[in-house]
């Protein structure tokens, strides 16, 4: 599966003889292949290219195609349905899923057995984040505390939980995927678990998993060579509104990202490294989130992710000095070595959201997207379209709830600055109607208080 070296024979056609590329930079030109779409694809693409990677996309929802399309050659799943002769057209050195939806396709198996170069983990491995169920016995087996969890089938099986321990529950569908019939509902009293479950679609069950509060923190590694190697502990916001109002959004609305090469906070200690038996059990290689809840002092696991998150992954690649590398390294299963940008200590993200997000709403126009001048800092596209040189919000419907402009990220040595530059950039954007958190600022302050505490619980033991 290794590419032609076009040093060991003739000169491919397309290269005139008086071309001026070096043919030795053509050969060691690494080639990132994104499957996904939107402010995702649009990043990961940007960021390797500005690294020296040739990228392409296989577009794998029917939205967000402006950002990946505008970098270079995409396909789209609609006109190819495998991306497996594409692989063998484009000879990825590298392929970076944006969500674990790949292994749902029917060519998903194939793609293992070929031994492309997935950076995710494959089979058994994936049930981390697949299966809840699995995922908190699994904790339970190697001493990671969780939270009280339970499965039911139905209603009435919820209904007789309720009446055997009625505890206050988060429901989420017992598999993970974005096209789930539940996304995570979020209830904070008896009395809201009690009208949620008489409302949920169970058509793959209910995973209930007792609510331990608000102290919620998450922590980024690589898992390859050997080595758990620790990256970044990041903070996401998904409630809709500013002041943690409105619904849970289908992803973050908000996010703080900041470099933990050495885990100060313990997430990676307490909630990843007692997972190492079964981490060479499973021969798992790839990336791994934990997404925890500290209650009375101690982190509870509530989720794992195998897969570059959605909106911290462009900020981790933006951190690191040599982002192309450290993924090749990882995806082949070799310790990376990590260097980090000081200046880019910090980081964070704000969504600029377009008219009705969360909700659908079937009848949005084509409104236009402005940019009033060039950002000081990263913009990510995600559902516009363009026509005529207008960028424009995308009225697409029914394909997912509402509609998300765009996402802002910066980074800055301190978080206040990033908070600052990412205010002051994002009101260069306008789109009618769109709208974005206010409450950044607050957010880093209870960021700050919570760390805070961490390190101090972890100085008095």
């Amino acid at each position: 599966m290794s590419r032609f070296c076009y040093l060991s024979g003739s000169i491919p056609l397309d290269i005139g003889i008086f071309s001026t590329f070096s043919l030795d930079k053509i050969n060691m030109t690494s080639r990132v292949m994104v499957l996904g779409v939107g402010a995702f694809a649009h990043a990961v693409q940007s960021i390797l290219q500005e690294d020296g990677a040739e990228t392409a996309c296989y577009l794998t929802r029917p939205y967000g195609h402006y950002g990946p399309s505008a970098l270079g050659q995409t396909w789209s799943s609609e006109d190819h349905p495998s991306p497996l002769p594409l692989f063998e057209k484009f000879q990825p050195d590298l392929i970076i899923p944006q969500a674990v939806a790949w292994a749902e396709q029917p060519w998903a198996a194939d793609l293992v057995q070929q031994g492309w170069p997935i950076f995710c983990p494959v089979d058994d491995a994936m049930q981390i984040e697949i299966s809840r169920q699995e995922s908190s016995e699994l904790c339970r087996q190697y001493g990671i505390p969780v939270p009280a969890f339970h499965h039911v089938q139905n209603r009435l099986e919820a209904r007789k939980l309720m009446q055997d321990d009625p505890r206050t529950y988060v429901l989420k569908n017992p598999i993970c995927s974005p096209f789930s019939p539940i996304h995570a509902i979020i209830c904070e009293s008896v009395a809201d678990t009690l009208g949620w479950i008489e409302r949920v679609d169970y058509a793959e069950g209910l995973f209930l998993q007792e609510y331990l509060g608000k102290e919620e923190a998450g922590h980024f590694v690589f898992i390859s060579g050997g080595e758990i190697s620790s990256l970044v502990t990041n903070q996401e916001f998904k409630r809709a509104f500013t002041g943690d109002m409105g619904p849970l959004a289908g992803a973050p609305l908000a996010g703080i990202v900041e470099q933990d090469p050495d885990d100060k906070y313990g997430l990676a200690r307490e909630l990843i490294h007692p997972l190492k038996p079964w981490f060479e059990k499973t021969g798992y290689t790839g990336p791994l989130q934990v997404t925890a809840i500290r209650k009375d002092g101690v982190w509870h696991a509530i989720e794992y992710n195998i897969r570059l998150g959605v909106t911290t992954t462009a900020l981790l690649l933006r951190m690191l000095k040599n982002p192309l590398k450290t993924l090749l390294n990882v995806v082949r299963n070799q310790t990376p070595v990590l260097e980090w940008r000081p200046e880019k200590y910090f980081g964070c993200s704000l969504t600029l959201a377009g008219y009705g997000y969360p909700y659908v709403v079937p009848s949005v126009p084509k409104l236009p997207v402005e940019v009033s001048a060039p950002l000081e800092c990263d913009l990510w596209w995600n559902e516009v379209d363009e026509e005529d040189g207008q960028l424009y919000m995308a009225n697409h419907q029914n394909y997912e709830m509402g509609h998300r402009i765009a996402d802002i990220n910066a980074c800055a040595p301190d978080m206040y600055s990033a908070v600052e530059l990412i205010e002051k950039e994002i009101r260069k954007l306008r789109c009618l109607s769109s709208y974005y958190r206010l409450d950044l600022k607050e957010l880093a302050d209870k960021n700050l208080s919570l760390f805070s505490s961490v390190k101090n619980n972890f100085n008095n033991k």
